[in-house]
């Protein structure tokens, strides 16, 4: 047998019932899943963590930041923007992005992006 599993059946019927009623409903673990995988890449939670200390940035800060082309960084905010994770709006020529509610809380949730504006 595996360390990892039980050597005899001793389930909890009582509670594994109760706990499988109250389990996320597929669509939902679906969605979650999506988020955390927008996250998931180094350069996407790095763009993310700038915008966590900003009440708004545009690609170029947000290339500039992160080291990164602008179009490389246009990308990942597409996926992050699919994602529901940030904002996007246009002031003339310039594309501006702000983390959303949800990624904001991702990000709390990862321990990453404290905030320094209000």
């Amino acid at each position: 047998m595996s360390e990892d599993r039980c050597d005899l059946l001793c389930l909890d019927l009582p509670l594994a019932e109760a706990l499988r009623a109250q389990r996320l409903d597929e669509a939902t673990a679906r969605r979650a899943s999506g988020s955390f995988q927008a996250l998931g890449d180094p350069t996407r939670l790095t763009i993310a963590g700038a915008l966590a200390a900003a009440p708004e940035l545009c690609v170029c800060d947000l290339a500039w930041i992160v080291e990164r082309a602008q179009n490389l960084v246009s990308h990942h905010l597409r996926v992050l923007r699919a994602a529901g994770l940030v904002d996007y709006r246009r002031d003339g020529k310039m594309a501006l992005y702000s983390l959303s509610a949800e990624g904001q809380a991702l990000l709390e949730l990862a321990g990453v992006g404290t905030p320094a504006h209000g």
